[in-house]
């Protein structure tokens, strides 16, 4: 199959979809695989490692695309990218159609049969191609957090752990999955105090037995989120419904109840980011305050460390390029029932019902297009 690799374009990205370790094992297997010229530069991959790897460098970026079955990359195409897309290949990659309207209606128009990496599922439930980014996501997510309570970022001024006599900054992360673990893990180093709101009591017991009781595990509600608002310096929105958009937990009017210069850190915003206030900001210009609230909503934060990003998504994401490869898109899907999960768009139409419902579209059964 003939494979391409192109490079992310979209604002201060610097991942890329495949490792030169990645693109050898394609390789190896009788794959050919096309890397656009400097693609993994962001990532300190030169395209001499991928020669040396086997792939062809690309200099040309329509022909790479033009001559691709299968597209591999790690967010969601941009305008010009969506332009090249046609009936008969196949994208991979993070997509986030539900908070994109103009995107889901550009791939239904191309034809192009679109996997989403982050509705694929596994046989726990969980969202294998997720869930690297997430934990980078988390873990960055309070290094931001920390970073904008600066005085001269805008913040109050707090220092996360507080020194000796000084009390610790208070954090509350909303949703203890993987997300939220990996930042509650990370404030925890840094020695705040740390408390995660969930809904499922199963998990609060799981991080409750994990982190021996130094972790603050509540309930969520709305009264537990109103005292989280009042008291909180650093707010990490971590909520995720797969597929669909996220729910705004926190409101403009809410914002008033908060101490001025606390930080909101929406991880969420690729769903549609789960604040009121929140829109999507970049590396470039991270934050903005509203009502005196800084607002830190970077829609790739994972891209900031492209090295490790790329590295743990290419372990993750690998066998599936390797199972479209080997046997196709149908048979692929068709033969695992997670990997189907993660078809979003097919030939115009939509196959995924948290995306349909977004934007009132009729929705496919993808088990219908894989018979």
């Amino acid at each position: 199959m003939k494979i391409a690799v192109p490079k992310e374009i979209k604002n201060h990205e610097y991942r890329i979809a495949l490792t030169p370790t990645g693109v050898r094992e394609l390789i190896e297997r009788g794959h050919r695989v096309a890397v656009e010229a400097s693609a993994g530069e962001g990532s300190g991959y030169p395209d001499a490692d991928y020669q040396a790897a086997g792939a062809d460098v690309e200099q040309d970026v329509d022909t790479l695309w033009r001559d691709a079955e299968l597209i591999v990359k790690v967010k969601e195409p941009q305008p010009d990218e969506v332009a090249r897309l046609k009936e008969g290949q196949t994208l991979f990659t993070y997509l986030h159609l539900a908070a994109e309207e103009t995107l889901t209606r550009g791939l239904m128009k191309s034809g192009a049969t679109c996997i989403a990496y982050e509705t694929i599922t596994d046989r726990d439930g969980g969202l294998p191609l997720l869930a690297p980014m997430s934990r980078v996501a988390g873990r960055m997510a309070v290094q931001a957090g920390a970073h904008s309570l600066e005085k001269a970022q805008g913040g109050s001024g707090v220092l996360l752990p507080g020194v000796p006599g000084v009390a610790p900054a208070s954090v509350t992360v909303i949703g203890g999955g993987v997300v939220g673990e990996n930042a509650a893990r990370m404030a925890l180093g840094l020695g705040a105090e740390v408390t995660v709101l969930d809904k499922s009591l199963s998990r609060l017991e799981t991080l409750d037995h994990r982190y021996q009781g130094r972790l603050r595990t509540v309930y969520s509600t709305s009264d537990a989120l109103d005292e989280a608002i009042r008291t909180s310096d650093l707010i990490i929105g971590a909520v995720l419904v797969p597929g669909a958009a996220a729910p705004k937990l926190i409101t403009r009017g809410q914002l008033g109840e908060m101490r001025p210069g606390s930080v909101l850190v929406d991880v969420a915003i690729d769903q549609g980011g789960c604040f009121e206030t929140s829109k999507a900001t970049t590396h470039a210009e991270p934050t903005y305050v509203v009502d005196g609230i800084v607002h830190y909503c970077v829609a790739n934060m994972p891209g900031a460390v492209a090295r490790t990003s790329t590295q743990a998504l290419t372990n993750a994401t690998l066998p599936f390029v390797i199972a479209l490869a080997e046997r196709g898109w149908k048979q692929a899907l068709g033969d695992d029932p997670h990997f189907l999960a993660g078809l979003n768009v097919h030939a115009g139409q939509v196959t995924h019902p948290a995306v349909a419902e977004a934007f009132g579209l009729e929705s496919v059964d993808p088990r219908s297009v894989t018979a």
